[in-house]
């Protein structure tokens, strides 16, 4: 039981460190193209890059929850087992 809750808890963690790292990566992408948007667009539409937004986004939070999970694993290990 402690080591199911140990999993779920880095899980979360993980999901929560790649949300704030979307979250910032975004916000920061976003500002440029505000400013400039002929520039910073790569030649894409806004509905385009609202498509891209929303696939990054899943990428982004679900590859924070594996990597969350394996370092759960890593580190209950390396407290736990030894």
């Amino acid at each position: 039981m402690k080591k199911a809750i140990y999993l779920i808890t880095f899980t979360i963690l993980g999901v929560l460190i790649a949300f704030l790292a979307y979250a910032l990566i975004e916000v920061w992408y976003i500002d440029l193209l505000i400013k400039n948007f002929q520039k910073y667009n790569l030649n894409f539409s806004w509905a385009q890059l609202t498509l891209i937004n929303q696939i990054l986004s899943v990428i982004f939070i679900t590859s924070g929850a594996i990597i969350g999970y394996f370092q759960g694993i890593f580190w209950w290990k390396k407290l736990y087992e030894k």
